[in-house]
């Protein structure tokens, strides 16, 4: 009778279950990639800006979907008016000030953005004579707006600004300079599509 010899694997169980972890690890770290680089990402909320419509340690779920079908489709993203979106600050350094930050669009490239008596007023082509954008938010974020704008949008960027608009407390493309400027396309992850935490207020955008 023919003997069969065991393999080495068979040989050496407890190296046979240490590979068996290692790749599914391996798979984990991959799908996670993935699922971080095409399909959604999460984020928390730190800090007062999108008050009262986010707080601060809200815990958001923000769609890849759209960037990677635009990109697929070698296009760029353009969310649209109103959305709250998650972006990469372009003004980040290492060490300084949020890498990430959560705001709303306000303008796209081309149009006019000016704040008048206390609101955003964007002027284009289809309102030469100005509209407030908060007005199809169902009213949000319906507060003051206070500070200084008079610019262009330029191409290929968004003027976004948070919710909490009085003083210094939404740090965003109102100011000029002194602010966080206008937005690249290319910045962009996504659009925010749930908040997920606290549970209470789990709410769709």
């Amino acid at each position: 009778m023919r003997q069969v010899e065991a393999s080495f694997l068979q040989r050496h169980p407890i190296l046979k279950d240490v590979i068996g972890v290692i790749i599914f690890i391996i798979c984990v770290v991959l799908g996670t990639i993935f699922i971080n680089t095409f399909i959604f990402r999460s984020y928390n909320v730190v800090g007062p800006s999108m008050e009262p419509t986010l707080y601060t340690s809200d815990r958001l779920i923000v769609s890849r979907l759209p960037v990677t079908w635009s990109q697929i489709q070698n296009k760029d993203y353009i969310p649209e008016r109103g959305q709250i979106i998650v972006f990469k600050n372009p003004r980040y350094n290492v060490g300084t000030g949020d890498e990430y930050i959560v705001k709303r669009v306000i303008a796209f490239p081309g149009e006019r953005v000016t704040i008048e008596d206390g609101r955003i007023v964007v002027y284009n082509g289809e309102h030469p004579g100005g509209f407030h954008p908060d007005d199809d938010n169902n009213g949000e974020p319906g507060v003051y707006t206070s500070g200084e704008s008079d610019l262009v949008v330029p191409d290929g960027e968004l003027f976004v600004a948070g919710d909490h608009r009085e003083g210094t407390y939404s740090y965003d493309s109102r100011n000029g300079n002194q602010g966080l400027g206008t937005i690249p396309f290319y910045d962009v992850i996504g659009p925010v599509k749930m908040r997920i935490f606290p549970l209470q207020n789990i709410r769709f955008f």
